[in-house]
């Protein structure tokens, strides 16, 4: 199955208490007025929070799904992730989560321990 820009979509709507907006002509998806998930200017990738020291090695991992942006994301946590190469929904979905836990509010997160559990 191939992960569509209508599949960030409705994954990524589908977790509690987030939002779309446009920014910078591309829809993103925030959660508590910030931003965990953005598709990418020709909907084939997503951006996504990423803790800075986990990046490289998630490159070097899978560098045909994995990937940033150099000089535009270089000093943010975050990290680009290629549709094609995702395995389908359900690793869509976990890479969404995981975005979405480092965005969310405290609170809400503990409000939804359903979402931090393994997959």
């Amino acid at each position: 199955m191939t992960v569509t820009a209508e599949d960030v979509r409705m994954t990524a709507l589908s977790l509690p208490d987030s939002s779309e907006k446009l920014a910078w002509g591309m829809p993103t998806f925030r959660v508590g007025g910030k931003i965990f998930a953005a598709l990418g200017e020709d909907d084939a990738s997503i951006g996504v929070k990423c803790p800075k020291e986990d990046r490289a090695e998630l490159i070097a991992a899978e560098p045909e799904k994995f990937f940033i942006r150099e000089g535009h994301d270089d000093n943010y946590a975050w990290l680009r992730v290629r549709l094609a190469a995702l395995e389908g929904a359900a690793e869509l979905r976990a890479i969404l989560i995981d975005s979405w836990l480092q965005a969310a509010p405290k609170r809400l997160a503990a409000a939804h321990p359903e979402l931090d559990a393994p997959a």
